[in-house]
């Protein structure tokens, strides 16, 4: 069984394209990490493809992928967004937006055409894209002052952990990423020796 705090996303963007009477659907997958992200990528492509009929979209982000959506933008309901969260789902992706552009032909392909359009379109960009292996982890910020700094880098070499950012000010303080099946172990050899609080 594979560990609970390991996922699949993508590596990098890619684009599909699905084509049906005279629409065009050009699919663009990009690994995300935040609704942030995915509302600055949206807005970019609206802009960038002004001219395209509708922007549909979905998401799935988490190491549990329990932050989705799915965004019909004006299409029937159900016909664009939940196909295109479906095929994320049906790779076991997270981390990972699909905008789908559409460019109406003239001819109306009704729902089932849109739901294969919009699936087909979404499919052929993520087999362009290079799945990778995630880590999730959980930021720490370790707070410790000068006595304890030989035991508190003792502790990040003996576990391989590399410090984010540090300050060393008239108290010390670390930020780390630890792996989820490691935080249980890091947080008990670091009792004693330092504050920890979560970011």
């Amino acid at each position: 069984m594979e560990p609970f705090d390991e996922y699949t996303s993508i590596a990098a963007p890619s684009e599909g394209l699905f084509k049906d009477n005279g629409s065009r659907f050009i699919a663009l997958a990009y690994p995300v990490e935040t609704q942030e992200q995915v509302k600055e990528i949206v807005s970019a492509l609206k802009k960038e493809y002004h001219d395209a009929r509708h922007h549909c979209y979905a998401y799935r982000i988490g190491y549990k992928g329990d932050l989705f959506r799915s965004n019909d933008d004006g299409e029937p309901s159900g016909s664009a967004g939940r196909p295109i969260l479906g095929q994320i789902d049906s790779l076991g992706l997270s981390d990972v937006l699909v905008v789908v552009v559409r460019y109406f032909g003239g001819i109306k392909l009704g729902i089932p055409g849109l739901i294969r359009a919009y699936k087909s379109s979404t499919s052929d960009a993520l087999a362009h894209a290079t799945p990778i292996r995630k880590l999730a982890t959980e930021r720490l910020c370790i707070r410790f002052d000068y006595l304890s700094m030989n035991a508190v880098m003792k502790v990040l070499k003996e576990m391989g952990l590399q410090p984010s950012a540090q300050d060393f000010g008239e108290t010390c303080s670390l930020q780390v990423s630890v792996r989820l099946t490691q935080a249980p172990d890091f947080k008990k050899r670091m009792s004693g020796i330092a504050k920890i609080e979560e970011l």
